[in-house]
């Protein structure tokens, strides 16, 4: 079944020593399930990659070679938020316009959420959407 998948998930991906239940759940679905995401998930990732340099838990080689294998799960950008929806998700739920877009995907599309983000999945609980 298809999912939505946040950045905070992917993330655990790319560092061992931060293993988590759920993120490996993720990685399982994510080989049979279509996962699909907001646009700024691409940025998202990258920066936490880039940031991580910086503080020398990765290299450039262990960054590209991470979004190379990334790229290979075929995770699906949407393109279209609806802005406003995730401008109310955003004030109801006290959550950065970031997280919302996530939210709000998953309402729109009726899709369940991964996510490892604590506000995230109370959010989500208030909304009804389910979570991976």
């Amino acid at each position: 079944m298809p999912f939505v998948i946040d950045a905070s998930i992917t993330a655990c991906w790319a560092f061992h020593d931060e293993d988590h239940p759920q993120a490996d759940l993720a990685l399982v679905r994510i080989r049979t399930d279509e996962a699909t995401a907001p646009s700024l998930w691409w940025f998202e990732v990258r920066n936490i990659l880039v940031v991580n340099e910086r503080r020398k838990r990765l290299t450039e080689a262990d960054s590209a070679a991470f979004l190379r294998d990334l790229s290979r799960l075929g995770v699906i950008l949407d393109r279209s938020p609806q802005e406003g929806e995730v401008l109310r998700l955003a004030r109801t739920h006290r959550l950065s316009v970031y997280d919302a877009a996530y939210l709000e995907l998953a309402r729109r599309k009726g899709l369940a959420l991964a996510t490892l983000d604590a506000a995230l999945v109370r959010a989500a609980r208030s909304e009804s959407v389910s979570l991976v």
